[in-house]
């Protein structure tokens, strides 16, 4: 990135990272600095301490970073020989920036000075004029981050912070981040029993508990039948492959690190899959295809690993065993708009069921002034490509960011990115068409004069992966699934022994009905029992006693703490049904 295209509040972030470090090599002078970016919501800095920090410390370094700001003290740049930086550097015993200098080959080396040589750090820069800049700042949490993202390096401690140009602005954030809280989706899966991760299974290998697994099942189903609707058929292939598969498909040429060791049996090597790809030309290669067999749309929910860094692990979000709701569409040029333009279909139907309401689209183009081999394929072809794909982007009067030179080397491709309640943005389906593939297994198909032609290959993934979505699914609801996704719909609660039998007659009644349901008749009181599945955001409570015994009727209270009262059984079930039936839209 150039330095005019840093906006000014990433130059006060980056510029409030460098106070940080230097408050904390003011209270703490032995300490050993790390790297410290500006992120998108503020800025963080690793550091070796040479004993545990504690909360009170985090108060202590926000106050003396105030103190730094109100100095009012410049930033300048400058610049030292190689030799000059290793003798400074090693001179103030700063090894991690020693380390960094192995990866920058200039000849002179950018630094930045605080004041009159208060503070000085290895960086590209660029800064505000000025610590009066840095903004309205607040200093949020610390963390475990291994060095350079790498487990086998030493754990640093990463401290993060905001700062805002107006106290406004902060307050809003610090507000938003309250409520991120409460919907943290590693909270909420554990507080509603959706999932797990298990040390002994292993790290970035999460476990799908019953409720959770239960939504889960719910939206493979759904995503089978919405597929097979529009003509799609469904395959699953092996979770290992040889070895063979993938020096043919160029995995293991650029996607090796990303990989898993091989696994040796009978003199043969075999991978577990970092991609379903593969696997699905060579189902299509099984047999000859005619152009009147195209689109041939092909489906797999398949379970694919990658090798992730145990520092880059976040919950759900980033794991290392997870599976996608894949598909490969083969069409004809001539098909590629209308194919494209059903898949956008469905993506919005999608979007609407599961209730999301915000999402932006991102156009991703091969760099038309990059004349190396950095793209594979035709160029003719490229340009059709990213033609169709603008095309039905506009004609379908979708806002969305053109970003040329970010496109695949093997194709476009349309990445949606979904915008939770707070405005953060999630990257959940994508659209990609790929020429690498169809050229490296010979994928073709016989024209209607008799020609073998060469189809477009579209990947496709609405769902993205499972965990992933599931992540955002849940931090986007609060756990408060709709009611066709909740795990629990309805819960049955008897106010005494008395009740039982017509709890159980009730709950006869919904469960034919197929509503999931279940009774709570432990010995515990009311109350207690009704806070309990509202901390397990069950949507509707039916309580039942002498009354409605007498008037075969149900009590009936939603997740939102609203009475709806007295209902017939049979009203009950056809209330629930209607919401089932409409997803939650009106």
């Amino acid at each position: 990135m150039k330095k005019d295209d840093i906006s000014n509040l990433e130059r006060i972030r980056h510029s409030a990272s460098h106070v940080l470090a230097q408050a904390v090599l003011t209270l703490y002078p032995d300490t050993k600095l790390g790297i410290g970016p500006a992120i998108d919501d503020g800025f963080y800095y690793d550091f070796e301490f040479s004993s545990p920090l504690e909360e009170e410390d985090l108060k202590k370094i926000e106050k003396e970073m105030k103190k730094i700001r109100k100095r009012n003290l410049p930033f300048n740049q400058i610049f030292m020989s190689r030799e000059e930086a290793i003798e400074y550097l090693k001179a103030i015993d700063q090894t991690y920036k020693l380390e960094l200098l192995e990866d920058i080959e200039d000849k002179e080396l950018s630094f930045y000075t605080t004041g009159d040589k208060d503070f000085i750090d290895l960086c590209r820069g660029p800064h505000i004029e000025s610590t009066k800049g840095i903004g309205f700042l607040k200093l949020l949490k610390t963390a475990g981050a291994y060095w350079r993202g790498d487990e086998k390096n030493k754990m640093l401690t990463r401290i993060y912070g905001t700062t805002f140009e107006t106290k406004d602005e902060l307050t809003k954030h610090l507000h938003n981040l309250e409520e991120a809280k409460k919907r943290n989706h590693r909270v909420l899966g554990k507080q509603l029993k959706l999932f797990a991760l298990i040390p002994e299974i292993g790290q970035g290998l999460p476990v799908w508990l019953p409720r959770g697994y239960k939504i889960r099942h719910i939206l493979e189903k759904y995503m089978i039948k919405l597929e097979e609707d529009a003509g799609y058929v469904h395959i699953l292939t092996p979770h290992i492959h040889k070895k063979i598969l993938f020096e043919k498909s160029g995995h293991l040429k650029f996607y090796k690190d990303s990989m898993y060791p091989p696994i040796k049996i009978d003199d043969e090597e075999f991978y577990l899959k970092p991609m379903n790809c593969p696997a699905a030309m060579m189902v299509y290669n099984l047999e000859p295809k005619s152009y009147r067999e195209l689109p041939l749309k092909m489906g797999e929910l398949g379970t694919v690993y990658r090798y992730e860094k145990s520092g880059e692990l976040h919950g759900l979000q980033r794991v290392r065993g997870f599976t996608q709701n894949d598909a490969h569409i083969f069409c004809t040029p001539d098909q590629l708009n209308d194919v494209l333009n059903e898949t956008m279909d469905l993506l919005d139907q999608f979007y609407k069921d599961i209730g999301f309401d915000k999402y932006k689209f991102v156009l991703s183009l091969s760099d038309k002034e990059d004349k190396s081999e950095k793209y594979s394929g035709d160029p003719a072809k490229w340009e059709l490509a990213e033609n169709a794909l603008r095309d039905v982007l506009q004609k379908r009067k979708v806002e969305f960011e053109e970003i040329p030179g970010d496109a695949a080397f093997y194709g476009p491709k349309i990445d949606i990115l979904a915008v939770n309640v707070f405005g953060k943005e999630d990257a959940i389906s994508t659209i990609q068409l790929d020429f690498n593939l169809p050229e490296k297994f010979d994928i073709t198909y016989i024209d209607s004069e008799g020609k073998e032609q060469e189809p477009f290959v579209i990947h496709r993934a609405l769902i993205g992966s499972f965990e992933r979505f599931f992540a955002f699914l849940i931090e986007h609801h609060g756990g408060d699934f709709p009611l066709w996704l909740a795990p629990d719909q309805a819960l049955i609660i008897p106010i005494s022994e008395n009740h039982t039998d017509y709890a159980h007659e009730v709950f006869d009644l919904l469960k034919t009905s197929n509503i999931r349901v279940k009774i709570d008749d432990r010995n515990k009181s009311m109350q207690s029992r009704i806070r309990d599945a509202e901390k397990m955001k069950i949507p509707y409570i039916a309580i039942v006693g002498d009354k409605e015994i007498e008037t075969n009727t149900v009590s009936v209270r939603s997740r939102l703490n609203k009475e709806l009262g007295l209902m017939k059984n049979q009203e009950f079930i056809d209330y629930l049904r209607e919401e089932i039936r409409n997803k939650g839209n009106k």
